[in-house]
């Protein structure tokens, strides 16, 4: 049975993706779209005509004045959040910058939380993929954080550890104690530096796909007219995302556009 999500009059189906890495939980919730029971005809006249369901539900609906900050709630509650076939544009969506090459990793290749390098963080990432020609077959990887800096460090080989100054760290971690929040993001720039010495591009991509599977990751490829919500920073639950190659051979192929927003700031 499909679960049902319902804001104010609206009723959407959902889904849970299915369970991926090495944990086999699912992570995030997944928005097919409006779900509009047929009414009995008899009903339907006693009720008076029904409000037309936009197509446009993303903006119409859940980013709406009414039920936007209880969108935003459970954004923060399910850490991603992923908004199936919406047919909007939007002039508050930017493209997201940034290339890759088969010599060098892009920033955006590291898992990092958005707006890094600014004194706040925004509270929610939208990243989209409109509709165009041309598909999209690099994916975004999203992930819990700090469970992502413990799965870049697990998949680190035991010679880097002692090499790169981890084992102190992953001694700490073993023992179950608490790490604040700037020691999560020294020890992620630790773990990065080290990656970028020791492999090769290509090396490196199959080092974040193995982090991936260990962290649980989402990492599904992209539709058109498809938006997803990562919780960005919350004290529920964080993520991190990253632009994950599938495979190596997809620095030849042309791909799709993504764009991405700040909504909960920005709208």
């Amino acid at each position: 049975m499909t679960p049902m999500l319902r804001f104010g009059e609206w009723t959407f189906a959902t889904s849970r993706p299915a369970p991926s890495g090495r944990h086999g939980a699912p992570l995030g919730l997944v928005i097919e779209g409006l779900h509009e029971p047929a009414l009995d005809a008899h009903l339907g006249a006693r009720m008076g005509a029904r409000t037309p369901a936009p197509a446009d539900y993303l903006h119409e609906i859940l980013l709406g004045d009414e039920h936007r900050e209880a969108f935003f709630d459970l954004v923060d509650l399910e850490g991603l959040v992923v908004c199936k076939g919406v047919p909007c544009a939007h002039p508050t969506y930017r493209f997201v910058r940034g290339r890759s090459s088969r010599g060098r990793l892009s920033q955006g290749e590291y898992y990092h939380h958005d707006g890094c390098s600014g004194p706040t963080k925004p509270r929610v990432v939208e990243i989209r993929f409109p509709h165009q020609l041309v598909e999209r077959h690099i994916a975004t990887a999203v992930a819990p954080f700090p469970e992502t800096v413990v799965a870049m460090l697990r998949e680190l080989p035991e010679a880097l550890h002692e090499k790169a100054d981890l084992a102190r760290w992953r001694a700490r971690i073993d023992a179950g104690e608490p790490l604040a929040r700037d020691e999560w993001d020294t020890l992620q720039g630790l773990i990065v530096r080290t990656v970028r010495r020791a492999y090769s591009a290509e090396d490196a991509r199959l080092y974040f796909r193995g982090v991936d599977a260990r962290a649980g990751a989402y990492v599904e490829r992209w539709a058109w007219g498809e938006s997803r919500f990562i919780a960005n920073n919350n004290a529920l639950r964080t993520m991190q995302h990253r632009r994950a190659y599938l495979d190596a051979a997809s620095d030849g192929r042309s791909n799709g556009n993504l764009v991405k927003r700040w909504p909960a700031e920005e709208l």
